[in-house]
C-alpha cells in the first residue's frame, strides 16, 4: 500500500513587503498520511502547523518543497503546484477540510449547512438532509437547533456544526484543525467515535490536537515539527 499524501521538505513563509522581512512559518516538514490511518501533528504554538493543512489544502502557497496526493485514479498531483481549479476539483471531491472555526454563509439552517457538502456532490438533497440529521444526532446537537442558523450558536455548538459538515462527505483525505477545541467531554467522545470510524473506512487523516490524549487515542503516526516521523509506540518509548 502507497500512501495517499507524501509531504517533502514543505516550508511556508509571509512576506511583509513593506518592511521587507520574510516570516517563517513552517519549514522542512516531511510526513506520509495513510488509507485508514491518522497522522497528527504536533509541536509548539506558533511552530507552522496549521500553515501545513492549509499548503496541503491550497489555501496557502507553499513557499518550497512538494506535496504529493495520490488521487483516488491513482495519479499523483503535487498540490503546491496545481492549478487552481485542480485545488478546487480535489476540495469538491476528496479532500476535505475541519478548520477551528466555522465559515457559512447567513440565514442558512445548521441542517443545510451540514448537508450542503453532500448536494454539491450530487447527492439527492433529501438523502442529503436525512444523512445531516444523522450525524448531527451523533454529535449532540439537539433537533430543536437543526433549523435555526448557526450564527446564534455557542462557540461549542457551532463547533459541533462545523466538525459535523467536515466528516459528513467521507473524503479520502481529511485535514482536522483542533476540531474538539470547543467541544466538552462527552461530545469530544462522541467526535472521536466518528473519526475511528472513519479510519476503520480507509479515510487517511493528517490532524492538529490541543490535548496529547487525543493523539494518544487517535494517532497511528506522530510527526513532529523540525523532527523525524515516529510511531507512538517509538515516542513514547
Amino acid at each position: 500500500m502507497q500512501p495517499i499524501l507524501m509531504v517533502q521538505g514543505l516550508a511556508k513563509n509571509f512576506m511583509l513587503h513593506e518592511q521587507g522581512k520574510r516570516i517563517p512559518s513552517c519549514s522542512e516538514v516531511f510526513l506520509d498520511v495513510w488509507a485508514g490511518r491518522l497522522t497528527a501533528l504536533v509541536g509548539p504554538t506558533g511552530a507552522g502547523k496549521s500553515s501545513v493543512l492549509k499548503c496541503i489544502y491550497r489555501t496557502y502557497l507553499p513557499s518550497a518543497g512538494r506535496i504529493l496526493y495520490r488521487d483516488q485514479a491513482g495519479h499523483v498531483l503535487d498540490l503546491a503546484r496545481a492549478t487552481e481549479h485542480e485545488a478546487l476539483r480535489l476540495r469538491a471531491g476528496e479532500i476535505g477540510f475541519v478548520t477551528q472555526f466555522l465559515h457559512c454563509l447567513p440565514r442558512r439552517s445548521a441542517l443545510n449547512v451540514v448537508a450542503e457538502p453532500l448536494v454539491a456532490a450530487g447527492v439527492d438533497r433529501a438523502v442529503a438532509r436525512k444523512r445531516a440529521g444523522e450525524m448531527l444526532s451523533r454529535l449532540c446537537v439537539p433537533e430543536r437547533l437543526w433549523a435555526v442558523p448557526p450564527a446564534t450558536f455557542s462557540g461549542g455548538e457551532k463547533q459541533r456544526i462545523n466538525l459535523a459538515r467536515g466528516l459528513i462527505s467521507r473524503p479520502r483525505l481529511l485535514l482536522l484543525d483542533e476540531p474538539t477545541a470547543s467541544l466538552d467531554p462527552a461530545t469530544t467522545d462522541r467526535a472521536v467515535a466518528v473519526i475511528q470510524a472513519m479510519k476503520t473506512e480507509g479515510v487517511a487523516m493528517l490532524a492538529i490536537f490541543h490535548h496529547p490524549d487525543l493523539v494518544a487515542r487517535l494517532a497511528d503516526q506522530v510527526v513532529e515539527l523540525g523532527q523525524p516521523s515516529m510511531t507512538l509506540a517509538e515516542k513514547e518509548s
